[in-house]
């Protein structure tokens, strides 16, 4: 799962639509995000403190919606 920095609420996250995603990788295994087109799940306001959840949707490397 990936977190979000820079957006304390799920709206803040929307607002980012049409530009680089905001991930911060959580995972020990590896990086989750490589740059590819896709949708991802994430976690706000960061990886330890976990209030919302999000699908981000990612189309030619921007946020393309935020579900």
């Amino acid at each position: 799962m990936l977190s979000v920095y820079g957006c304390s609420t799920k709206k803040e996250l929307k607002a980012k639509k049409g530009q680089e995603p905001p991930f911060q990788e959580t995972s020990m295994f590896g990086p989750e995000y490589k740059g590819q087109d896709g949708k991802y799940a994430v976690v706000g306001p960061s990886p330890y403190v976990r209030k919302w959840y999000a699908t981000v949707e990612v189309k030619d490397g921007k946020v393309s919606k935020v579900s």
